[in-house]
């Protein structure tokens, strides 16, 4: 018990010499700047753009988009009315700043459907 005793306050006077540890600074981290990204090109994207790039044409029935991640391209089949295969290709492919997809080679597409190429 004399141990005990003796030990006690010793541990209290050793306790009361500790500091407490600094405050960690706040480092500033560099805030990523956004990255402009294209939509993504489902069927309803790609009928809209399609109805906007080919007035005139059928509306698209179907449709299904491939892009590899990353690629500033997709390879898109679709039908075109009451068509129930997708008999015909179209390439999207963005646009110069990278913010929206454009198709490639409009005229020549909205030709072969019939319909008048609108100018973007």
């Amino acid at each position: 018990m004399k141990k005990l005793a003796l030990i006690l306050p010793l541990a209290l006077l050793a306790a009361c010499g500790e500091e407490p540890a600094p405050e960690p600074t706040p480092t500033e981290t560099a805030t990523p700047e956004p990255v402009a990204s294209l939509p993504a090109t489902d069927q309803a994207y790609f009928s809209a753009k399609f109805a906007e790039t080919c007035e005139g044409a059928e509306p698209v029935k179907n449709a299904v988009c491939r892009r590899a991640m990353g690629a500033e391209q997709a390879l898109c089949e679709y039908g075109l009315g009451e068509d129930e295969y997708m008999r015909h290709e179209a390439t999207l492919v963005a646009n110069e700043d990278g913010s929206d997809w454009m198709i490639d080679n409009a005229e020549a597409l909205c030709a072969e459907h019939g319909a008048h190429h609108k100018a973007s």
